[in-house]
């Protein structure tokens, strides 16, 4: 379960598979010129001190956190790494399974969701409004603690948003500073 604290959330910018719609996964790509690009204009909303900002260890996190809050240091949570597709990784989107399907070779869902939650929980206990880089699989995972379920639509590159919980559930919406 998800600990009821507020956080802002960013899906890294683009990079080549996601360009390709291919299977990202564990793949270690950098940012396209445009992904660095997205980066750099999500600088305009996230523009203020974060009591912690952390990140995946896949350099397409990392270096999306170095270019849209720059000066502002980073902690690498290995609990925050995409999903492992296996033997999908750089496959065409269209072939990967529905999400708590285990890919071959890959990591479960339930074994995802718990390293994610793991991660996302100790930085949620630890700091009062967190900025949280990382990948669109790990928003599934948080989309599932919201509305129960990890389908709908994928979340854009480098645009936040803010996930607050409220009297009435939990509330996602775009975050602009």
């Amino acid at each position: 379960m998800l600990l009821a604290r507020p956080f802002v959330f960013i899906r890294h910018g683009e990079t080549r598979l996601n360009r390709e719609h291919r299977i990202g996964g564990r793949s270690d790509v950098p940012l396209t010129a445009l992904g660095e690009a997205q980066a750099r204009q999500a600088a305009v909303w996230l523009d203020r001190p974060w009591s912690r900002v952390v990140t995946s260890t896949l350099q397409r996190a990392w270096r999306t956190a170095e270019l849209a809050v720059p000066g502002q240091q980073a902690m690498r949570l290995n609990g925050l790494d995409e999903r492992d597709w296996g033997r999908l990784d750089q496959l065409p989107l269209m072939q990967q399974p529905p999400y708590e399907a285990t890919p071959p070779g890959g990591e479960s869902w339930a074994n995802f969701q718990a390293r994610v939650l793991t991660a996302l929980n100790g930085v949620l206990a630890s700091a009062e409004m967190p900025l949280v880089v990382a990948h669109s699989g790990v928003f599934r995972v948080i989309r599932a603690q919201l509305a129960g379920t990890p389908n709908g639509p994928r979340l854009l590159n480098a645009t936040p948003v803010l996930i607050m919980p409220g009297l009435l559930g939990w509330q996602v919406a775009r975050y602009t500073g």
